[in-house]
């Protein structure tokens, strides 16, 4: 009995010990777990504080999720935050098409409106013409392996589709290309545009060219034109008009520097329908030596001339500052004696709608009674020509070597824009 009560005694003493070791043992786990979850919200809070005197507006939330992503999702770009892509190193590009394609980047920079990076890249087994700038949104976030057999398999399939198209050359292809490269060479002949010279004075030149006797050469003047001229319609119905070509001369022979052409019949008083100064020689007063030829041209003819309206921008620009320097140095050597707009006018070959126009933007003519007069004093005439609006012409035409007579009128005349 009393060993009984002795095992009884032990087997109890020894379920109290165990009981109160896993209640220890649970305490120091919750007491471990309370530590971590304190020493979590410790650094959360700490993150959260930096952020919120940070600029960058990107939520904390958002950041760790696309942090938290799994490998593969997210292949855009924009999942690389701002890393910046290695140059030299191969990845899979969206092109234009919406295909993905390996491509190798060839260099990097910086797109300040856009505020990202753009990246120069080319497509392995395309021709380089293909190449071009995208930004990290067209570019998987993982470098591409070129040694993998199914890419190697499609890049020794891959054929640019121009230099396909070159090689597939039919017989009429052959034939054009034979016409144009196997051509016998010679030396050109022409050292100066067809037509009569109408005008010399030093290395200044002015040929005189009718566009239906020289249908060709004026139509690849026009043609040339339309280059640079936005608004110009017509080129192969040349026969209309003529055509005033400006050169510049050298012992090499007769430079294009611009042009303007004509109606030979205008129901509309046009002087001038197209007038152009070839980009090289912008900026050195030809354009206004053309215009100043044009109205020499009109008072040879006794008629009152106008250019093809509308006028582009830079086109008002240079006849309103023409315009203003004829009619300022005309007024200012009129020694205070009263002038008309039609006398004006006449000495000029300015139609009035033009010497209008231009008095009315230095605010020197008045509506009176029905008619427009002009209001000025010399004082006012001498403010405006010391003005920086006023320019004096760098190239002034010189009448006395215009070589010209005016051509007959004709009954019959087509008319057209050029």
């Amino acid at each position: 009995m009393a060993k009984l009560m002795r095992r009884d005694l032990k087997w109890r003493m020894r379920r109290f010990q165990n009981l109160e070791i896993k209640t220890r043992d649970e305490n120091e786990n919750k007491s471990r777990r309370k530590m971590a979850a304190d020493s979590s919200a410790k650094s959360e809070n700490f993150v959260n504080m930096k952020y919120e005197n940070s600029s960058d507006p990107t939520p904390l939330k958002k950041l760790r999720t696309e942090n938290d992503k799994p490998h593969g999702e997210g292949e855009d770009s924009e999942s690389l935050g701002e890393q910046i892509l290695d140059i030299g190193e191969h990845y899979l590009v969206r092109r234009s098409d919406n295909s993905w394609h390996p491509a190798e980047i060839i260099q990097n920079r910086f797109n300040e409106l856009e505020n990202c990076f753009e990246y120069y890249v080319h497509y392995d087994g395309f021709n380089r013409r293909l190449d071009e700038w995208v930004q990290k949104h067209r570019i998987m976030n993982s470098r591409f392996d070129m040694t993998e057999q199914h890419w190697k398999n499609k890049e020794n399939q891959a054929v640019d589709l121009l230099d396909q198209s070159e090689r597939k050359i039919t017989r009429n292809q052959k034939r054009r290309h034979d016409e144009i490269n196997h051509v016998q060479k010679s030396e050109c002949t022409y050292c100066h545009p067809p037509g009569k010279e109408i005008y010399r004075c030093g290395n200044i030149s002015i040929y005189e060219v009718d566009g239906s006797f020289h249908k060709l050469y004026c139509q690849n003047l026009c043609l040339l034109a339309k280059l640079f001229l936005d608004h110009k319609t017509l080129y192969f119905d040349v026969d209309p008009f003529m055509f005033y070509i400006l050169c510049v001369i050298d012992k090499y022979g007769a430079h294009l520097v611009g042009y303007f052409s004509k109606e030979k019949e205008s129901p509309d008083g046009n002087n001038v329908a197209c007038i152009l100064t070839l980009p090289p020689y912008q900026r050195q007063g030809y354009g206004k030596f053309l215009i100043s030829f044009s109205y020499e041209l009109s008072k040879a003819e006794g008629l009152i001339g106008s250019p093809e309206k509308p006028l582009s921008d830079l086109g008002k620009l240079s006849y309103r500052s023409y315009w203003s320097w004829v009619l300022l140095g005309i007024m200012r050597n009129s020694k205070g004696n009263s002038t008309t707009i039609k006398e004006l006018s006449e000495m000029t070959s300015i139609a009035q709608t033009d010497i209008i126009s231009t008095l009315q933007a230095m605010n020197m003519v008045k509506y009176w009674k029905g008619q427009h007069v002009i209001c000025v004093t010399p004082k006012i005439v001498d403010e405006h020509v010391q003005s920086t609006q006023y320019k004096r012409p760098r190239l002034q035409v010189d009448p006395t070597y215009l070589r010209w007579t005016p051509p007959p009128k004709r009954v019959h005349s087509k008319s057209g824009k050029k």
